[in-house]
């Protein structure tokens, strides 16, 4: 053994020896707070079910995602109202039933024409 373990084990001898008893207000605390440990575990208390909406909440990211969920809606509503100009203008094609041909003023050479 090293000087080192040799100093150690004087230590723990020496505590050995000294046997002192923990205060009894400390000793009646451990009791306790083992009791209710104890209990606890034969008796656990059961968690109450979170709501389904706070499931699915919690499930799209807290509020970040549902700000983001949010603000691509309001997005997707807005393409959707006022389309930008390459797009057809939902509004107008249900106006126009029979306008369901959306290249009916393009020719064939026209559409096989590749841009840039």
């Amino acid at each position: 053994m090293t000087d080192k373990d040799t100093h150690l084990e004087q230590l723990f001898a020496a505590a050995r020896r000294q046997g002192e008893r923990l205060p009894d207000d400390l000793a009646a605390r451990m009791l306790a707070d083992a009791g209710t440990v104890l209990s606890e575990r034969v008796h656990p208390v059961q968690e109450r079910q979170r709501p389904s909406w706070r499931q699915v909440f919690d499930y799209l990211g807290g509020w970040r995602g549902m700000g983001g969920l949010a603000t691509a809606c309001a997005a997707g509503i807005w393409i959707g109202l006022a389309p930008p100009g390459f797009l057809p203008d939902p509004a107008e094609l249900l106006i126009q039933p029979d306008a369901t041909d959306l290249f009916s003023d393009l020719t064939l050479s026209e559409l096989y024409v590749e841009e840039g």
